[in-house]
């Protein structure tokens, strides 16, 4: 199963690229560099994704040839405004690597709050799942992985062995979050005070999404309505998107952000969604079996907008951005330049 780290880098000056871009380290959430702290929010994922872009508002991006189809594909659809801008192929010094080079979506937040969560009812390819029923094994790791998060989950007859097949274990991944029955999960949270949590494997009820929303949204209650508004105005867009129409989108995310001013939401991560063979059409609403290509991808868009409904509904007082106790303009405008500044 692929976890992905989205890694965003907000306002650092080009001449920080070249002292920095061989320097970055992987720790949890945060690289510091010369006692100066640049942000890069790290939700789930795989080791050496990602790299600060050559250019201010911009990250880099290992290339994934499929992934990069689908940006050139999504800048000439109507989804457009709602992924990152895509902005070519940059290749490394050595010319071993490529990457993407993409907008960097935290760019214009101070100290943000973020949220990956990962839409759909499955978060693996029918090919991978089929690929991996052609010589099933016993996974010794996959065994141990499925006994840390829950001892009962293996049989008896996989206890005894020690060991699962690839396909029981990546069937059974989904069913022990809110993937299965909600059409998304969270993988990561990201607080305003810099605390972090990737703790949501058995996330699973609806009263244990909302109450994860609840704190990650503490304090800031115009996020909610403007989460509401950007998720309509997605699902809308979704249900008029060719791109939508002639792929199977699997793994990935939806990226919330908000700070004290603003909020948005945006789709990211591709590298798994590919073209729907010919003959194919799906709902992205129906029930998935194997052979239909369905992702649910739309179960999880609703389902969430339901959710921030029942919470804003639950609101001691209902909030409409913009808020009339918020600074004004010329002070979020002096804070911006002081947080970029602060960056140089």
């Amino acid at each position: 199963m692929y976890r992905y780290i989205h890694f965003f880098f907000f306002n650092f000056q080009p001449s920080g690229w070249r002292k920095l871009r061989n320097i970055v380290q992987w720790t949890p959430f945060f690289q510091t560099y010369k006692k100066q702290r640049y942000p890069w929010v790290q939700l789930a994922g795989h080791q050496g994704n990602f790299k600060a872009g050559p250019d201010q508002g911009t990250i880099l991006k290992k290339l994934c040839a499929k992934e990069e189809k689908c940006f050139k594909i999504l800048m000439r659809d109507v989804l457009r405004p709602y992924v990152p801008e895509y902005k070519g192929i940059i290749t490394s010094d050595d010319k071993e690597c490529s990457y993407i080079q993409l907008q960097d979506l935290l760019g214009d937040f101070i100290s943000p709050c973020v949220m990956d969560c990962k839409i759909g009812v499955r978060t693996y390819l029918e090919e991978e799942l089929a690929k991996a029923k052609e010589k099933p094994k016993l996974r010794k790791d996959m065994y141990e992985k499925m006994c840390q998060i829950d001892q009962h989950a293996p049989s008896e007859e996989e206890h005894k062995l020690k060991g699962v097949t690839k396909p029981r274990y990546m069937v059974w991944r989904e069913t022990i979050s809110s993937t299965a029955t909600l059409g998304f999960r969270i993988e990561g949270i990201r607080n305003v005070d810099g605390t972090s949590s990737k703790d949501f494997k058995t996330t699973k009820t609806k009263e244990q999404i909302i109450a994860a929303f609840e704190k990650f949204t503490e304090g800031f209650p115009h996020a909610i309505p403007k989460y509401i508004q950007r998720l309509k105005a997605i699902k809308a867009t979704l249900e008029t998107s060719n791109f939508f129409e002639t792929h199977e989108v699997i793994g990935s995310s939806l990226l919330f952000v908000h700070d004290r001013y603003n909020a948005n939401v945006w789709l990211i991560d591709f590298a798994k969604t590919v073209v729907l063979p010919e003959n194919i059409k799906i709902t992205h609403s129906s029930k998935w079996k194997v052979g239909n290509h369905e992702d649910g991808y739309l179960v999880g868009v609703n389902n969430l907008i339901k959710i921030f409904m029942t919470m804003l509904e639950h609101q001691p007082v209902a909030i409409t951005p913009p808020l009339s106790l918020q600074d004004p303009p010329e002070v979020v405008a002096q804070e911006r330049a002081e947080h970029r500044e602060d960056n140089t």
